[in-house]
């Protein structure tokens, strides 16, 4: 479908731009998008891929990995049937949703390009997503964070007088998204269309035998005692920083900057803590996974190129506008205002365009408003469907996604529609 879809927007934003004359604009639009995929996006994550990927090589030598999988067993059991217990895929899209779920974006991307590694090595068809890459995708898509960092603070830097107030809009948005994301992904997967093109499952192999049930390393008393004075010594200066940050910061100001600047450097100290502990060869392992972090990473420019031009094009030739004239007389029917609708549409296509037109918004109705209420909670409700998607399938050579596209813009419309209704509940 990913195919159809990039034919459709190449086609049509030529049609489109002949016909109203920005010809000149889609010229500019194709030579920078193609640069921003890989100066903006891809040379930006080289960098966050190898760090990532070379601390889940070292907690996975640890032993952690196994572990976490075991602990969430009965969860996953049941919401992916095809991955065998204990499996490193686990625990991976563990890892990457509570990440997401704690807003840490850049860590969430690389631990959920080795979860759709990990999936590919049970998948017997190479090329085709697998109903266990589909749904983890949708859930991915669908974007539930406890804390919509970057829509706060917009918010508050355009003198919002309740920056937060997105708060509950958005876990109840992002929440049905989730709930519409898994439904639509196992519904769908039992359609005959898709249920006949669904790949066989693969034996895993040895390396992830022995991952999963060979020997971990041994814990060395010593070491546990050093990582454990230090966990102690952080806790006590950050209980420190709270009291003393507290009269001159706003609680929730202070509890954002906890949650996003205080969180990722212990992560990062966590593993690389546990993996001392365990005696793993710490530096070693890191920079064997770094490796392979960088070599996906160089992957992934392709599709990124693909689908980030095609948007542009489609965003240049104006039929971005088209469609919100299209469907304005709609969607203010059901409370959306037309002037919402924008960041609608490009939400699914393009983060840093729907971002664009979520400060404009607000710059001109105000961030306090119904319309700047509806638009950062759409931010902190869905994600970039068509840049995960074309992340991670690109980074296993997906080309065959199934029901994946229509799962995840299922659970887009979902989260929009959601946000609307809460929205106008509580603020209309």
């Amino acid at each position: 479908m990913l195919n159809g879809i990039f034919v459709f927007l190449v086609l049509a934003s030529l049609l489109l731009a002949a016909w109203s004359g920005r010809m000149g604009e889609l010229n500019d639009a194709i030579i920078s998008s193609a640069r921003i995929a890989v100066t903006d996006v891809a040379l930006k994550l080289i960098g966050v891929m190898a760090l990532f990927l070379g601390l889940m090589r070292v907690v996975q030598q640890a032993g952690l990995m196994h572990q976490i999988a075991r602990w969430v067993a009965p969860l996953t059991r049941r919401l992916f049937p095809g991955v065998p217990e204990g499996h490193p895929a686990m625990s991976a899209m563990i890892m990457n949703i509570s990440c997401n779920v704690l807003g840490l974006g850049n860590a969430a991307t690389p631990f959920g390009i080795k979860a759709m590694e990990e999936l590919d090595r049970l998948n017997a068809e190479k090329g085709t997503a697998s109903n266990a890459m589909v749904l983890f995708l949708a859930i991915n898509t669908a974007g539930f964070a406890i804390l919509p960092t970057s829509a706060i603070a917009i918010r508050s830097s355009l003198d919002s007088g309740d920056p937060t107030g997105i708060l509950f809009p958005t876990w109840v948005a992002s929440g049905c998204a989730t709930i519409a994301a898994v439904t639509a992904a196992w519904f769908l997967a039992k359609l005959p269309a898709y249920r006949r093109t669904e790949p066989a499952g693969a034996e895993p192999d040895g390396a992830h035998e022995e991952s999963i049930s060979g020997e971990r390393p041994t814990l060395r008393r010593w070491a546990t005692l050093g990582a454990i004075a230090v966990a102690l010594a952080y806790v006590a200066f950050a209980v420190r920083h709270v009291v003393l940050a507290s009269g001159s910061i706003p609680a929730f100001d202070l509890f954002r900057e906890i949650l996003s600047a205080w969180m990722l450097p212990p992560i990062i100290a966590g593993c690389v803590a546990y993996g001392w502990v365990r005696g793993v060869r710490v530096y070693d392992a890191l920079v064997e996974g770094a490796k392979e972090g960088f070599q996906v990473a160089v992957r992934i420019i392709p599709y990124l190129v693909a689908i980030l031009v095609a948007v542009g094009m489609f965003r240049a030739s104006g039929g971005i506008a088209i469609l919100v004239d299209g469907l304005s007389g709609i969607t203010t029917r059901i409370g959306m205002p037309a002037e919402a609708l924008p960041m609608a549409l490009l939400r699914p296509l393009t983060g840093s365009g729907a971002q664009g037109v979520m400060v404009e918004v607000m710059t001109t109705h105000g961030p306090d408003s119904l319309i700047g209420y509806m638009v950062s909670t759409f931010q902190g409700s869905t994600e970039t469907t068509f840049y995960v998607l074309a992340v991670y399938f690109g980074a296993v050579g997906v080309r065959r996604t199934r029901h994946a596209v229509p799962a995840c813009l299922i659970a887009d419309f979902a989260g929009i529609l959601a946000a609307v209704f809460i929205v106008n509940l509580l603020f209309g």
